[in-house]
């Protein structure tokens, strides 16, 4: 891929960087206090009691738990919107069955042919793009639903169903195009990371006269902090992997299309 297109895939860079500079904080904090000429200082620091850390640390809690339900918010919107997608153009597939050889055909090719663009466009979401040819198939589909043809065979109330439902298609397949186009937040990214940071001097604190204890309760705090930062970081676009949804409900409509002609 192009060099320049690094920020498709910024949240992996930046999963790296959250876990490279817990660990980093860690070990500044524990120089500062144990080698640095400021450690005489830190030292007399001693007396902080440890319920403080709790303060701090529910804020650390709540801003990165409210970070994940923001990513995993974003993914179950995506794949009910897959969902939702299959089901109206299962819905048109199934209403074709009231019009004549001719005319259901030739709908049910537009149904098909959208079906593939749909599913083929995973590849250009997972690079935050959409594919135009998507929506000129969407067009194509809708203009078949709302010829009065149409209208005078299958009748009024199952034309406007019918294009109901096209309309649904169009709007979840906007979804999908909007959800994989979203961007890290760097402020709310950056305030969690703060607090993250001092959530650590905080517990480096509440054992300062006491190194090892200090270094020990640092990094269990780090193991448990920056790894959950990255997992959720790493699921910033529903349509990348390790956790990307799946189009084969969509897919499943064009071959069940195909599978179903002589």
């Amino acid at each position: 891929m192009p060099f320049l297109d690094w920020h498709i895939y910024d949240h992996y860079g930046l999963a790296l960087i959250a876990v490279l500079g817990t660990l980093a904080g860690v070990w500044l904090i524990q120089w500062f206090i144990q080698y640095s000429r400021w450690a005489p200082w830190a030292q007399s620091l001693q007396g902080v009691a440890p319920p403080f850390i709790n303060i701090i640390g529910v804020l650390f809690g709540l801003t990165l738990a409210f970070l994940a339900n923001d990513t995993w918010s974003a993914h179950d919107r995506a794949m009910n919107a897959v969902y939702r997608e299959a089901d109206a153009l299962r819905s048109i597939l199934a209403l074709t069955d009231s019009l004549p050889g001719e005319l259901r055909e030739s709908v049910r090719d537009a149904i098909a042919a959208y079906a593939r663009a749909s599913g083929a466009e995973w590849a250009q979401l997972a690079q935050r793009r959409e594919n135009p040819e998507v929506l000129a198939h969407a067009d194509v589909l809708l203009g078949l639903l709302a010829t009065k043809t149409l209208a005078d065979t299958a009748g009024d109330n199952v034309q406007a169903l019918m294009l109901n439902r096209a309309s649904d298609i169009r709007a979840d397949h906007d979804l999908r195009v909007a959800l994989s186009k979203t961007h890290v937040n760097p402020l709310k990214w950056l305030g969690m990371a703060f607090l993250g940071f001092l959530t650590l001097v905080s517990v480096a604190i509440v054992h300062v006269e006491r190194p090892r204890a200090a270094l020990v309760a640092t990094i269990v705090f780090a193991l448990a902090a920056a790894p959950t930062a990255a997992i959720v970081l790493v699921q910033g676009n529903p349509f990348q992997r390790p956790t990307s949804v799946t189009p084969d409900p969509i897919i499943a409509i064009a071959a069940q299309i195909e599978g179903s002609k002589p």
